[in-house]
């Protein structure tokens, strides 16, 4: 019998990715976005439904999940992708900049979440797999607002392990490094704020997002990494998806804060 994944964010980069995957794969997808109208791509594989899913509306949540089960009879693995990136000098956001990236990244992942946990606890059994991020364990200089919604995504689905484990549910976090996606387009809120005095910091950051190195991976890369979560069999908690995840979260582990601070201070583009 088929298994079926829901997958939130799913019209381009990571998410898209990996509808592509588990659809080769052989499951049925659940490919969620904000406008499925403008999709051509998804829409000519079979066993894959589109559907309409803003995790700022919770009817639209609901929707998906109940349309979802109705099509393919059961949904076995929630995927949680959808978000954002708020960055620039935190005095420079306004309030309802800031409202939006944790209400996207954060409530909308538990309002997502907690829809489709009463399906899980049902079945008795169910993946829930939160896309984090290597800034949901490090940080870079600008992203205050982006790595606390990133930090919380780890502390929220580290601690939600224990209670689902009770009811047969496996919760796993990917964390991937530096990802060729959409995410510098329209998934990137960028402030600068014209205050001069960021500016040293903000020239720098620009210029290696400018310059990427030959880290950047593939958002096919992550998918797999994903498709490993949800099928290898453990209780394995987080999963690194690229070389450069690896080197920095290791590094970030085993360094002192000042050696730390001091490894990304002296990275190319800064002075």
């Amino acid at each position: 019998m088929r298994k079926t994944i829901l997958i939130t964010g799913a019209s381009s980069g990571i998410g898209k990715a990996t509808a592509i995957n588990f659809q080769k794969h052989g499951w049925n997808v659940i490919a969620s976005m904000r406008s499925p109208e403008k999709e051509k791509e998804l829409n000519q594989l079979e066993n894959v439904q589109l559907e309409t899913l803003d995790v700022l509306d919770l009817t639209s949540i609901q929707k998906a999940i109940k349309n979802g089960i109705s099509k393919f009879g059961n949904i076995d693995v929630l995927i949680n992708n959808a978000g954002y990136g708020a960055y620039g000098p935190l005095e420079a956001f306004p309030r309802e900049n800031i409202i939006r990236q944790f209400n996207t990244n954060v409530i909308g992942l538990i309002d997502v979440t907690k829809t489709i946990i009463p399906h899980f606890r049902k079945n008795k059994s169910g993946v829930i797999v939160n896309i984090s991020s290597i800034g949901g364990q490090m940080t870079f200089p600008l992203g205050s607002l982006y790595h606390g919604t990133k930090f919380a995504v780890e502390g929220i689905s580290e601690s939600l392990h224990y209670e689902m484990k009770e009811i047969g549910v496996q919760v796993k976090i990917v964390e991937p490094g530096f990802i060729a996606t959409d995410f510098g387009g329209r998934s990137f809120d960028f402030q600068t704020g014209n205050i001069e005095e960021y500016q040293p910091i903000i020239n720098a950051l620009t210029q290696q997002w400018q310059n990427p190195d030959n880290t950047v991976s593939p958002p096919s890369l992550v998918a797999e990494v994903i498709h490993r979560a949800v099928t290898d069999g453990t209780d394995q908690l987080r999963y690194r998806a690229g070389d450069d995840a690896n080197f920095l979260l290791d590094n970030r582990k085993n360094m002192s804060d000042p050696e730390f601070f001091e490894m990304m201070n002296n990275q190319p583009g800064k002075e």
